[in-house]
């Protein structure tokens, strides 16, 4: 629910109104009488949703998951959910004079998130493990966590909208499309969607920053979060190849038109289908992009950038979130893809395989990537790109 108080970008300097606040939070009875829990990940954004919690007037509780602790990774800035991060966590909690605990989810995040990261790119697929933890560790169990202690509901810090429509709860698009992150969260239950609470979805980050700074909170001015939280410096091959060493195994780079070998790669994990960069086999006639990744036999299949285009991709692993609308569909097959024209062959949901196609060829579908489905502005669901159809050349 948006509340224009919050979202006036000229607002005062004094924002935090407490009937403005407890809008945010569409609590099923009085702020004062309710109890919420915040997924605090030591972030400004998660942050500022505990502060905001807090002006409502309700009894507010953090919880932050540790998700892992690996040497220079606690340290960085900007992460989430482990070292200095946590601590940033149990200080805004400090200021603001709410309770917070801290659980310890190593073990389950490295088991469901981080080894099965290494073992999509070893089997030649592209992973998204920010989508696989907010199904497995972070909602999941702080599910569990926020109804055992009574709360109303769940608040987390992700820009994106949870809208009453005429058949229930609708998850939609933040109003902010350089903030939007409902490409991760398209496998929401609806059970999950009614608990759920995303009070930023309605804000532009400058204003979320006014909001930290008006708080008094320590973070807000922490860089954002880049990159996979539990790779630090960007570099996903060597987290791989720490977690499975068999990722590094070398194998051929081939022509895929041609079956001509152009060159070796020092293992799969450092590639996906359609990178371009990095391919190290210069002095051809035409750009070659990753077209195609065999596991079992370690190639790298290449070719020139029409042999990427696609015309279906069949999912797996499906959900559904509401009724499927009588309404033009489109799909997002990668975080930062624009939306295309799709249509569904098939049901959608209930972990069922559908298959998406194309009103145009799409370029640069990745297997082990999520495919995200919209009608307009509200998220359908989606599902995991098992494989696709690629054009007749």
């Amino acid at each position: 629910m948006d509340t224009p108080a919050l979202l006036d970008v000229g607002m005062p300097a004094a924002p935090l109104d407490s009937s403005a606040a407890a809008a945010l939070f569409d609590l099923p009875r009085a702020a004062s009488a309710s109890r919420i829990v915040v997924a605090m990940s030591g972030g400004v954004d998660s942050s500022v949703v505990a502060a905001l919690a807090h002006a409502s007037g309700a009894e507010v509780i953090g919880i932050t998951l540790q998700l892992y602790d690996y040497g220079a990774a606690t340290g960085r800035k900007g992460a989430c959910c482990a070292g200095d991060d946590i601590r940033d966590a149990r200080a805004v909690a400090d200021r603001l004079g709410i309770a917070h605990y801290v659980f310890d989810h190593e073990s389950a995040f490295r088991e469901e998130v981080v080894e099965q990261f290494a073992d999509e790119y070893l089997a030649g697929r592209t992973p998204v493990p920010c989508i696989r933890c907010n199904m497995g560790p972070k909602f999941t169990d702080l599910f569990r966590m926020a109804r055992e202690l009574g709360a109303d509901c769940l608040a987390t810090g992700h820009y994106v909208r949870r809208v009453t429509g005429a058949d229930g709860v609708e998850l939609h698009r933040a109003h902010d499309p350089a903030r939007d992150q409902s490409y991760f969260l398209y496998g929401t239950t609806e059970a999950q969607l009614d608990y759920l609470r995303f009070p930023l979805g309605g804000m532009p980050k400058p204003q979320v920053r006014a909001l930290a700074e008006a708080a008094g909170l320590r973070n807000a001015a922490k860089p954002d979060s880049q990159d996979i939280c539990f790779v630090p410096d960007g570099n996903y091959a060597k987290i791989v190849t720490r977690v499975r060493p068999e990722g590094a195994a070398p194998g051929a780079i081939v022509h895929a038109a041609t079956g001509e070998k152009l060159g070796e790669h020092k293992g799969i994990v450092h590639f996906t289908v359609g990178q371009r960069k990095g391919l190290e086999i210069g002095g051809q006639p035409e750009p070659l992009y990753v077209v195609g990744l065999d596991a079992p036999s370690r190639e790298v299949r290449v070719g020139p950038k029409r042999m990427l285009a696609v015309t279906a991709a069949h999912l797996t692993e499906t959900n559904r979130i509401g009724p499927l609308p009588d309404a033009p569909l489109t799909a997002k097959v990668r975080s930062l893809a624009k939306p295309v024209p799709v249509t569904l062959d098939g049901p959608l949901g209930d972990g069922a395989a559908v298959t998406i196609r194309f009103a145009e060829p799409e370029y640069g579908v990745a297997p082990g990537q999520a495919a995200v489905i919209y009608a307009g502005d509200r998220v359908i669901g989606g599902g995991w790109i098992g494989s696709t159809e690629k054009v007749e050349l």
